[in-house]
This record gives C-alpha cells, sequence and structure tokens, in this order.
C-alpha cells in the first residue's frame, strides 16, 4: 500500500514482482492513473507465492477501507 505524500494522504493498493521499480513508475507519473502527478511512500507490502493469491488479498485490501485507514494512521 502506498501513501501520497501531499497534503491529503491518498492510499493506493496495487499488486506487482518488482515493488521498487513499481514505486519508481509511480513517482515518475508512469504507473496506474491515479498515482500521476503525486509522490508516494510504500507503508505496507505483503508477498505472496502466488499471483492468484496477491491479487485476491490485493481485493481485499481496496475494499476494506477501515483496514486501509488502519494502516494508514500507523504510517503517519
Amino acid at each position: 500500500m502506498l501513501i501520497s505524500l501531499d497534503g491529503h494522504k491518498h492510499t493506493y493498493v496495487g499488486y506487482t514482482k518488482n515493488l521498487s521499480q513499481r514505486l519508481k513508475l509511480h513517482n515518475s507519473s508512469k504507473g496506474a492513473k491515479y498515482t500521476k502527478g503525486r509522490s508516494w511512500k510504500i507503508i505496507y507490502s505483503k508477498k505472496f507465492t502466488s499471483k492468484s493469491e496477491a491479487i485476491k488479498n490485493e481485493y481485499k485490501l481496496k475494499k476494506n477501507h477501515l483496514l486501509r485507514k488502519k494502516i494508514k494512521n500507523k504510517a503517519l
């Protein structure tokens, strides 16, 4: 999970095979449309053994706004 470094502190959830490369893409405005124009930092990551498991957990985290808020507040 990423958090924006602007005053709004937006969060973004996604999966990738290469976390550091993905963060570089987001910070250079070449990642997902939502991340363009903002700087980001990693506040939560988890490693999975399969892509399907990662996608399932990504979906759960995207939909669970209370958990996202809890992770966000811990990072601040």
